[in-house]
């Protein structure tokens, strides 16, 4: 029998118990270990994700205001950042929670680069240190994950054109360790 007064859970909500759980966990057990790595792995794709989505809507920001300025218009206001993502999770799309602080940082980062305030390499290390925090502090991990991997590849790829030489010791190409 149907029960229409019953309604599914927000998966934004149940997105933020989760990682508020996860971060409230206390023991150093098995299961507590891999329920960190778990968010760790989702909030990786929420950081790259959200940088593109930095980006990609400064894109289109900055198209809105060329063209407000053209017709005499109010510049529209600066995107900003959600806290919520929806990613890929093996076969199916879940939603992941990160505080607004932190999306907005790797948000603003990714407006950043696309402005051309800052370099790829810049970008990289700026994301890496805040996800090194996340890891550490946040979730008590002992190897951070590493993240803007696309990015990585781009410049690697260029200074390979380029016939540069990457630097083994780059953190803005290197895993971090």
């Amino acid at each position: 029998m149907f029960n229409l007064f019953k309604s599914e859970p927000d998966p934004k909500q149940t997105a933020r118990e989760l990682y508020d759980k996860v971060l409230g966990l206390s023991k150093d057990s098995h299961d507590a270990r891999s329920a960190r790595l778990r968010i760790g792995m989702m909030i990786r794709a929420f950081v790259d994700k959200t940088f593109v989505d930095g980006a990609e809507k400064t894109a289109e920001w900055q198209e809105e205001v060329a063209q407000a300025v053209v017709n005499g218009e109010e510049k529209p206001p600066l995107p900003e950042a959600s806290e919520f993502q929806e990613i890929k999770s093996g076969s199916k799309m879940v939603w992941v929670y990160l505080p607004i602080e932190y999306a907005q940082a790797f948000f603003d980062l990714g407006a950043r680069y696309q402005r051309v305030q800052i370099q790829a390499r810049q970008a990289i290390q700026e994301a890496q240190s805040l996800m090194d925090k996340i890891c550490f502090q946040d979730l008590q991990l002992e190897t951070p994950f590493e993240v803007l991997q696309f990015l990585r590849e781009e410049l690697k790829r260029e200074e390979e054109a380029q016939g540069i030489d990457p630097d083994p010791s780059d953190p803005g190409l290197t895993p971090q360790s």
